[in-house]
């Protein structure tokens, strides 16, 4: 018996109609994002394990379980499946020489891969769309970001989804908050979970992040870094607070949002829905001013956000007219003895911006007639015989009301076009 191969458990294929879907929600973000001027880059999908290991912290769940990493078998280096964007698109920007001329606006997206415990909205391989603005200060461009995204809920028809904010301050308020952090959860060592007993010691403020529902209300009890907070981070989130309110935004202040990577600082936000069960959060990010340093380059302040696609496809499900229908079909070419005209009818069709399918395979009318209705095409093109006589052509409708006609090949464009 042959060998039946399946998909890797987590990573998914993607086929019509919900690869329709898909191509609809990837043109909306690229006309989305030309409308605030970033432009996009495109990085490889291997990157050096110690890229993420230094960006993302060793203390967190990605590089302590969750990558993808192997030794290249040629030179021995150690490599890894990228996890997230932002550290590549960094790696991208320096390497290339990006910032040379002065800020950029820059966007990609793509696979990216952890090995998690597949469930819904959480897979092996998930694709996200990724916004950086690298060499920007101030509190306006976090507020540039969050009402893009406020825009693109919009655009989307989105509805059910909330803002939430925090500041996590500089890294030296985040060592005194992380101090008395540990100091508080190691009085109730006991009660923690595995994971969390283990980041007692190395990186307490993930013990935050825990959706451990036992220890909910030790997390709401223990105490807030807005106390640790730098006058610098206080007066920066304080202008975003305005920005926000000048412009409309709602949202929620949440002490207890640290985000899941060691890069960030200052400002946190996640846009989170209660619509897909556990998985929540459909777009995160916030500031990362010490990244490109940490990578090699000079003092530069960096803020953005990633979005996960299939998350956003299954809000897109509960939305009217998001169930997309396969782009309509205007005209099936059947032909008998005819082959050679109907691949030029065919292709004089899809010069005027007709979508047309051109049956292959031969068969009687009757059969072509089957997969004409099948494809969903609007009207079938007839070509025998008497129609080659003639120099016209048969056609017929095979959706609603309508008789068979005999026209020229002008007169069929301007027929089919009369129901667009």
């Amino acid at each position: 018996m042959k060998e039946s191969f399946q998909a890797i458990r987590g990573m998914n294929d993607i086929t019509p109609p919900d690869s329709f879907r898909w191509a609809r929600l990837e043109r909306e973000l690229r006309d989305w994002l030309d409308a605030y001027g970033y432009h996009e880059v495109r990085f490889p999908i291997v990157e050096s394990t110690a890229l993420f290991v230094r960006s993302i912290g060793t203390a967190t769940d990605i590089v302590e379980k969750e990558m993808y990493s192997f030794v290249d078998g040629l030179n021995g280096e150690a490599l890894t499946l990228r996890p997230e964007g932002t550290a590549s698109c960094v790696r991208l920007a320096l390497q290339q020489r990006l910032l040379y001329e002065g800020p950029r606006r820059l966007w990609y997206q793509g696979p990216m891969f952890r090995h998690e415990r597949p469930q819904k909205g959480r897979y092996r391989q998930f694709h996200q769309c990724g916004i950086e603005a690298l060499g920007f200060s101030g509190p306006d461009i976090d507020a540039e970001l969050i009402l893009m995204t406020a825009r693109l809920w919009q655009r989307l028809g989105l509805s059910e989804v909330a803002l939430q904010l925090n500041s996590i301050g500089s890294s030296a308020a985040r060592a005194r908050y992380r101090e008395r952090l540990k100091s508080y959860f190691q009085r109730y060592f006991h009660d923690l979970d595995e994971d969390s007993q283990r980041r007692v010691s190395t990186n307490p403020l993930r013990i935050l992040d825990s959706k451990n529902p036992g220890m909910a209300a030790l997390i709401a009890s223990a105490p807030q870094l807005a106390e640790d907070l730098d006058e610098d981070s206080r007066r920066h989130f304080d202008g975003l607070q305005d920005f926000l309110s000048a412009a409309g935004v709602r949202y929620t202040l949440n002490p207890r949002l640290v985000r899941g990577l060691d890069y960030y600082n200052a400002t946190v936000f996640e846009w989170v829905t209660t619509r897909l069960g556990a998985q929540g959060t459909v777009c995160g990010g916030g500031r990362y001013d010490g990244l490109v340093e940490q990578l090699g380059g000079k003092p530069t302040p960096a803020c953005g956000f990633a979005m996960g696609m299939e998350r956003l496809l299954a809000l897109l499900e509960l939305v009217d007219g998001w169930n997309a229908e396969y782009p309509v079909l205007h005209a099936y070419v059947m032909n008998q003895n005819q082959v050679a005209w109907a691949v030029k009818v065919a292709e004089e069709l899809r010069a005027a911006g007709l979508r047309t399918i051109l049956h292959a395979g031969g068969g009687s009318f009757k059969s072509q007639f089957r997969r004409a209705d099948a494809s969903g095409a609007r009207y079938a093109i007839i070509l025998g015989d008497a129609e080659w006589e003639q120099q016209r052509i048969a056609l017929k409708p095979l959706r609603g009301q309508g008789e068979q006609q005999s026209l020229l090949l002008e007169e069929v464009v301007t027929r089919i076009r009369m129901d667009e």
